[in-house]
């Protein structure tokens, strides 16, 4: 029986053991186990003999095993941890995690130099892209384009093709330099191997607890979240978190977003969103877990969150919050995209399309008793005009995008046909962005395609509850955002009709 075959709690229920009682080492250690897990001892699996039988003689002292067991237990912790938090930059291509080393490869394979002598590769999306920078004629005067090679030493990410060219270009890369080492760390962090106990998230919470929702700080607070004391765990929590608290912080009843003179929401707004959280926050009638306890409900929320991607696939216990800040209402979360079953290959084959689900929806029932999700892999134009959803109500249903893209030249296509259908269900649309100019590019794009079809319900501005950890663009390491940035609400307008006195 040596160090490094031994599991390493045992080994230290067997320090323990030999260090607190002068009777045979093994008999105190196996005895611990057989208690706490429930299954034979080790002494029974390899010797028949009775328990009071003394082990070897090797055993007997604690001198000849100490060694031993501090190397085993050494081993295991550097084990558990790949990377320290005083240890986590490192250049991608050099990372001791290989998805960060692929990241790298992929990042020099597709990735331009920004350099200002190079031509351009496509058109220009912002006036803070940097390709606007580049020269649009082809000349000879101008470098052909070049992949990104060179990693800089600040930020360890391949973002030059040469170091020469980050040194000339050095003053404008400084602007994003320090974000892209925050990202790399962050990246690093999620690959270390640590214990992650900011990601355990607490569950129901009693009524007479009130929930404050200014900022992230006072919402864990008041949720009684694991106290979270650095930055970077505040980062990687809020990345998740950011999805069902930004829909919350719209429709909760002490939503930050008021009438008030320093708030964003419309008169237009406070309606819609009043329906909303007049249903979600139905009276206390008395309801318990017994018969005499139960009482008619309510239909459930619907919350359509269209064209899902990551949000699909976030874990189930992160939309639970959702639910838990509504702890009285029943919630239905309507996942609707072409790639709404992204990231979960291990849910496919897809279901059959039959009568009775011809949109072949993925239905997950029963999550807390309080909270349904289906998937659709679909458009939603194609399953509107089937009336498949029909009638929509006011009070009950809501529209959430999450990054859509509306006035993104390569999916703005893609919701020609959806938003005028939006406009026709007079709910709520709940819309955010990655930075503030997608987010002005998408309002732009509606009031070009919809010129007084709508109204704005909520002002467009910084979402209270975005995530703090900024994303990295592969395709363009300069190009970085956060999820949710910016959050905005519209609705297609209501004309009310009045009688005129004969």
């Amino acid at each position: 029986m040596t160090g490094e075959y031994t599991c390493g709690r045992c080994l230290q229920v067997l320090r323990q053991g030999i260090a607190s009682y002068s009777r045979p080492a093994l008999r105190a250690p196996n005895a611990v186990n057989s208690r706490r897990t429930g299954h034979r001892s080790l002494t029974s699996l390899t010797r028949r003999t009775p328990p009071r039988t003394p082990p070897p003689s090797k055993f007997s002292t604690r001198v000849p095993l100490s060694p031993i067991v501090q190397k085993a237990n050494s081993a295991t912790r550097s084990s558990r941890a790949l990377l320290k938090p005083n240890n986590l930059f490192h250049k991608f291509s050099g990372s001791p995690a290989p998805a960060i080393r692929q990241r790298a490869a992929f990042i020099k394979q597709n990735a331009f130099c920004p350099h200002p002598s190079h031509q351009q590769t496509r058109m220009p999306v912002s006036p803070h892209d940097p390709e606007s920078r580049k020269s649009a004629a082809v000349s000879g005067s101008s470098a052909p384009p070049a992949h990104s090679h060179f990693e800089c030493p600040d930020c360890g990410i391949p973002v030059y093709c040469s170091e020469e060219h980050w040194m000339d270009d050095y003053e404008a890369h400084l602007e994003v330099c320090e974000t892209l080492r925050q990202i790399n760390e962050d990246d690093h962090d999620l690959h270390s191997g640590r214990f992650f106990p900011e990601f355990s998230y607490p569950g129901p919470q009693d009524e007479n607890f009130v929930i404050n929702m200014t900022n992230w700080d006072t919402f864990m607070y008041s949720r009684e979240f694991e106290a979270i004391n650095d930055d970077r765990s505040m980062r990687q929590v809020t990345r998740m978190l950011t999805y069902p608290i930004t829909i919350g912080s719209v429709l909760h009843e002490l939503s930050p977003y008021s009438i008030r003179k320093d708030s964003r929401l419309t008169s237009e707004g406070l309606k819609s969103i009043s329906a909303l959280r007049y249903s979600l926050h139905p009276p206390r009638t008395g309801e318990g877990a017994d018969i005499q306890g139960l009482r008619i409900k309510a239909p459930p929320v619907r919350i359509f969150i269209l064209g899902a991607r990551a949000e699909s696939s976030l874990p189930r216990d992160v939309w639970l919050q959702l639910s838990h800040i509504f702890p009285r209402s029943l919630i239905n979360l309507i996942f609707i995209g072409p790639e709404s079953m992204a990231n979960r290959d291990e849910e496919f084959p897809l279901p059959e399309r039959t009568a009775e689900n011809p949109f072949g929806g993925i239905v997950e029932d029963r999550l807390g008793g309080q909270m349904k999700i289906t998937t659709y892999v679909d458009y939603f134009h194609t399953m509107y005009k089937a009336q498949y959803f029909q009638p929509f109500d006011p009070y009950l249903d809501c529209v959430v995008l999450f990054h859509p893209g509306l006035g993104h030249p390569a999916s703005s296509h893609e919701w020609e046909e959806t938003l005028p259908l939006l406009l026709e269900t007079k709910v709520p649309i709940i819309t955010t962005g990655y930075t503030q100019w997608d987010m002005e590019r998408d309002i732009n794009w509606v009031r070009e395609k919809c010129t007084g079809e709508f109204d704005i319900l909520l002002e467009p501005g910084e979402n209270l509850f975005r995530s703090l950890r900024w994303d990295l663009n592969d395709l363009d390491p300069h190009d970085v955002s956060c999820g949710n940035w910016g959050l905005w609400a519209f609705r297609g307008r209501r004309y009310e009709a009045t009688h005129k006195d004969s």
